[in-house]
């Protein structure tokens, strides 16, 4: 007898949720933000404004399925189903959040704030969750398979993620190591740098963007920012240094789906995190080898 499906709702705690627990009450928050010129009704009416999406998702769940609710910094320790059907509610970057630990369940983006969020992943408004939800795991249903990108080192660590991944120092200062490409015939260079982004399509509106804007936006040297769905990547190094024993050759390329970026370690501790999240990190110490390129897990976003 095959389970029910099963909804799990991703949210994160509000700002003004966070304000009164570090400041114990609405008035005390009140003062801390007046003092620093914000006004807490804005950011109450946000709060409210989330808390109400939430209300009326639960409520549009169909009663024969399973609920559930997980709250961004308890993802690490949250199991996902095969069976399950993945509704974020709230801001785009709660969708990368979460993408790192799916296996293929369809997404169902909720975008709690409109006009405030891009809406690039959070697609729709909370009212239609009522007829998106009980078609998210029927076979017509469209969605969008969003290429991810993966890290994994020869130690086995593996690190997914739907934007980008850094690899470097902690705290971004000076990385040492030796960088190839696995389609280039085997070149390799020995480089000191700020540390090595390699992004994906949807990442291409981020973090990756700005940095191929400073090296001129699709000129000779940068490559082409690739689309969500496409199976390919960028890859940039920030801030090359070239000295006697370090080399800025290679500096920034494309990685195509069976395409590898092999980074060996010379740095006492390196390390690789996925979208933003400093605090879930991969730990490379001298002489691992980490090989970076597109992961075989893609994002089933529901269009």
């Amino acid at each position: 007898m095959s389970l029910a499906p099963r909804a799990v709702l991703v949210h994160r705690t509000t700002e003004y949720e966070e304000l009164v627990a570090r400041h114990g009450t609405h008035g005390q928050a009140a003062f801390f933000l007046s003092s620093r010129g914000r006004d807490i009704e804005e950011v109450a009416e946000r709060h409210r404004r989330t808390r109400r999406a939430l209300a009326e998702v639960t409520a549009a769940i169909p009663l024969t399925w399973r609920q559930t609710r997980v709250e961004r910094t308890d993802l690490d320790r949250f199991l996902f189903a095969p069976e399950d059907v993945v509704v974020v509610v709230g801001q785009d970057g709660l969708v990368a959040n979460v993408a790192k630990y799916l296996s293929g369940q369809p997404v169902v983006g909720i975008d709690t704030d409109p006009g405030r969020n891009p809406g690039v992943l959070v697609r729709h408004r909370p009212a239609d969750a009522r007829l998106l939800l009980p078609s998210a795991l029927a076979a017509g249903t469209g969605t969008d398979g969003l290429t991810m990108v993966e890290a994994v080192a020869d130690d086995t660590q593996r690190l997914l993620a739907l934007n980008e991944i850094y690899l470097g120092a902690a705290g971004h200062q000076t990385a040492r190591y030796r960088l190839g490409l696995d389609d280039d015939g085997g070149a390799v260079e020995a480089q000191a740098s700020s540390g090595v982004l390699v992004g994906t399509g949807t990442g291409a509106t981020g973090w990756i963007r700005s940095v191929w804007q400073e090296r001129g936006a699709g000129g000779d040297r940068c490559p082409r920012l690739p689309a969500p769905t496409e199976d390919r990547l960028v890859w940039f190094v920030r801030e090359a240094w070239p000295s006697p024993a370090t080399g800025t050759s290679l500096v920034a390329g494309e990685l195509a789906a069976g395409g590898r970026l092999t980074l060996t370690v010379e740095s006492e501790r390196l390390i690789a995190f996925g979208d933003g999240i400093e605090s879930d990190a991969v730990e490379l110490t001298w002489g691992q080898r980490v090989r970076v390129g597109r992961a075989e897990t893609a994002l089933r976003l529901v269009g």
